[in-house]
């Protein structure tokens, strides 16, 4: 999987549940994506934040601390790329 970050895009943060059914396909994702991602991108700053209990949701950081936020509630890890990439357009 290939995706330049950058441009007007600053941040990404990337909310889950350790241990829940709802954050299933966001734990696969990142097992399977974010070491090609970081390496893509060895200096933009990508957070995974991980709380018991919560449901998980990707948030984005753009120029003049704009931010913009998506739920990955149930979501598999390909729908997760798909979210990912409505980001950085």
């Amino acid at each position: 999987m290939s995706v330049r970050l950058g441009g007007a895009l600053k941040e990404l943060r990337i909310h889950l549940c350790q241990t829940s059914p709802h954050s299933a396909g966001v734990r696969e994702f990142i097992s399977k994506n974010y070491v090609n991602i970081k390496k893509e991108n060895p200096t933009f700053p990508i957070l995974i934040r991980e709380c018991n209990g919560i449901q998980p949701r990707i948030w984005a950081r753009y120029e003049k601390g704009a931010e913009r936020s998506a739920p990955l509630t149930n979501l598999s890890a390909s729908d997760v790329i798909a979210a990912l990439k409505q980001f950085v357009k």
